[in-house]
């Protein structure tokens, strides 16, 4: 699903991403950690196609990157920091614009299903401005899997999610995962992001300190080593 290979990200003098390898394979649901800065949401935006590398090869869901971005755009769901909804726009409306935007099939069913699973099926006609921001990030997350994406990135997606939103979206990754999407998400939440994830993996300083698969592994000492890691 993904393939990165001496990837390097500079912004100017400064190096954000160094030399860095990374492999992903369909159906991995990888938990991506590290310290504010280390590197981690310019990661994703360039898997995401939004940003270019300065260096090195990149390949997602057999696309190229950056030169075959448009061909991604129908493989990817994408959960940033920014939400990009439209205030005005109802849940229904913002969700059935974006699938327009992308020559959906099967719309009104799609629509329906995902807004059931985020559970804004009864709020379906309100305006997103007035949703809480919880409420506002389960919407984008909806939007996100509205094309029933291979490849899904989340951006510390449990961000403004109250206990019981948090655990809805447990569920539905567990769901996706489970139908072969393969889910790589950021979060501050570490003991959450073991608990979840098939693999964790950290960055440190703009590289790859460790990747390692949760299963089998102490949770204490799992934890530790990652924390370790992250602090090179």
């Amino acid at each position: 699903m993904i393939a990165v290979s001496g990837l390097v990200k500079r912004f100017g003098y400064k190096t954000v991403l160094r030399d860095l390898d990374f492999n992903a394979a369909p159906g991995e649901w990888i938990a991506l950690l590290g310290h504010n800065g280390s590197g981690k949401t310019t990661f994703l935006r360039i898997l995401a196609g939004l940003s270019r590398p300065s260096a090195g090869s990149v390949s997602v869901a057999g696309c190229a990157l950056p030169g075959q971005n448009a061909a991604l755009r129908g493989k990817l769901g994408l959960v940033s920091h920014q939400l990009m909804l439209y205030p005005a726009l109802t849940a229904e409306e913002n969700l059935r614009f974006f699938g327009r935007l992308h020559h959906l099939p099967d719309l009104n069913q799609r629509i329906e299903a995902e807004l059931r699973r985020a559970d804004l099926w009864s709020r379906r006609r309100d305006p997103a401005r007035i949703f809480s921001r919880g409420m506002q990030q389960r919407l984008s997350i909806a939007r996100a899997l509205l094309p029933s994406p291979s490849l899904l990135l989340l951006d510390e997606p449990y961000t403004g999610l109250d206990p019981d939103s948090a655990r809805t979206l447990d569920a539905t990754l567990r769901q996706v995962v489970a139908d072969g999407c393969t889910v790589i998400f950021t979060s501050h939440d570490w003991l959450r992001s073991v608990e979840l994830a098939s693999r964790v993996d950290v960055l440190a300083g703009g590289r790859m300190a460790i990747s390692l698969p949760v299963e089998g592994l102490p949770l204490p000492e799992l934890l530790q080593t990652l924390q370790e890691a992250a602090a090179q």
